[in-house]
This record gives structure tokens, sequence and C-alpha cells, in this order.
């Protein structure tokens, strides 16, 4: 399926690594204008060469900044002052019980997983609507609609930015901009490859081990692969979707109890 949007141009922030530089990839092959986002220099110049050889032809450029500080959201948008297409994306805060919950820890979590997807919106969403396109993809985490005891802190800031991701989405509609989430669990990522080795620590076990304790919570018995949610954030980002806004996709193996 050609998904039309071709020449279109592409943020995708976090996206040295993992879900992030899936959904650049996806977007790529697509024929989208993509800029990587990371702080780390040398690995965003690394990912981008990667992204290169997988995808020849692709425009890829990198903005090397820290999104979670106003001064780094300033330099991507100076950087790169219009997109068609924005996907927000961020590591979360490390697992913990309540008793972690202070109020720093609070502001920290927001301040990595709400602020800047909000922020960077806010400064998309003009271009978006004069052009009457803009296709806005947020990567949360399926632990939105189904916490964990030891994920509160992710949880909640990622549900922040889901209640004004939905508010967004009602402004914008009607100028041809979608707002969307990605709720991913269980996706094969170095995320995945932290949380095993917790496993591995606390329970004393391999890591092919802790791999398979981990499959076997999903209902599909295996971990998801990256490009599986990269090619639904694509597709969430196409001139088709245009009629899909303001929604939470899950892609969790179907691990997923509730109805809704």
């Amino acid at each position: 399926m050609d998904l039309g949007i071709s020449g279109r141009v592409a943020l995708v922030a976090a996206s040295s690594q993992g879900l992030g530089l899936a959904c650049a990839t996806s977007l790529a092959q697509e024929g989208v204008r993509v800029t990587l986002n990371g702080r780390d220099d040398s690995r965003l110049e690394a990912a981008a060469a990667r992204l290169r050889r997988a995808v020849p032809g692709a425009e890829v450029g990198v903005v090397t900044a820290d999104l979670t500080t106003p001064e780094g959201r300033g330099r991507i948008v100076a950087a790169l002052p219009e997109v068609d297409i924005l996907v927000t994306n961020n590591a979360g805060p490390r697992p913990g019980p309540y008793s972690a919950w202070d109020a720093d820890a609070l502001h920290e979590a927001l301040a990595q997983n709400a602020v800047p997807a909000v922020e960077l919106m806010r400064a998309y969403l003009p271009g978006m609507r004069a052009r009457r396109f803009g296709r806005i993809v947020n990567i949360t985490s399926a632990m939105v609609k189904s916490p964990a005891a030891d994920m509160g802190l992710s949880a909640s800031a990622r549900a922040a930015l889901t209640a004004a991701a939905k508010s967004i989405s009602k402004e914008v509609a009607a100028d041809n901009v979608t707002v969307n989430n990605l709720l991913p669990e269980r996706i094969d990522t170095p995320r995945q490859e932290f949380m095993a080795r917790r496993r591995m620590e606390r329970d004393g076990i391999t890591r092919d081990e802790a791999y398979a304790a981990i499959a076997a919570t999903v209902t599909a018995r295996r971990l998801g692969r990256p490009e599986e949610l990269g090619d639904a954030c694509a597709f969430l980002c196409s001139a088709q979707a245009g009629y899909i806004t303001g929604q939470n996709l899950q892609l969790d193996g179907g691990t997923y109890e509730g109805l809704i």
C-alpha cells in the first residue's frame, strides 16, 4: 500500500535506538524525510548511518538535543522549524515501589514522559494546521491501561500525556491533523534487555531463562518486533489514516484483558 506520505518531513524524538529508530525506519521506507533526535552525538550519527544503509536513498538528518530541557527543545525546533509528522518518544522512569514516588520522582517522570511531547506538539501544531496536514504519534506504554505495581511513575506520566493528546486531538481534527498513541508492551528493544537483567538479578536465572519468562507473560508467547511497531506508526501517519484520531493502539501480543 502506498501510504501517501512520500516527501513529507518527520521528526522522531529519542530515535537513536529501539522503538524510535524503528518508527524512523518505517517512515523512511515510505519516502519520508526523517530527522533523528538523541542526546549522544556519536550514537545518533551511528543510528543515522544504519538507517541510510537499511533504506538506500533515504533522506536522514540528525539533531542532537536533550528534549527534556527547554534549551534542547528549542534546539530541535530551530533545526527543524516545520514538520508534517511528529513522533514523540522517550525512555521511561526506572521501575520501583510507591515508597520511591516522592515529589522529585513525580516531577522527573512528567519532565521525561509528558512535558516534552506536549511542548513539541505545541511548537509544530500551528504549521500543521495551516498546511492542513499533520500526523502526531506518541509512543506511550501499555501501562497506561494496565499499570504494573512497580511502574506507577511511568504509567502516571504517560497517562497524563494520553489525556493531553486526547484533548488536543479534539481541537485539531478539522484541520486534517491527527493525534494518536502507540501503547507497546514486551517489544524486543534495549528497554526489554534492561527488564530481563532485572529479572536475572532478582531470580538468579540466565538471560535465556529471563527472556523465556517474559515471553510467557505475553498471550502471543513471543516478544514483539520493533518493526511491527514501526509499521503501525507509519500507517497512523498515512494519508489513509486521516479518520483515526484520539486513539490508543495497543501492541502487546493480545495480552491486555479489557474490552476497551
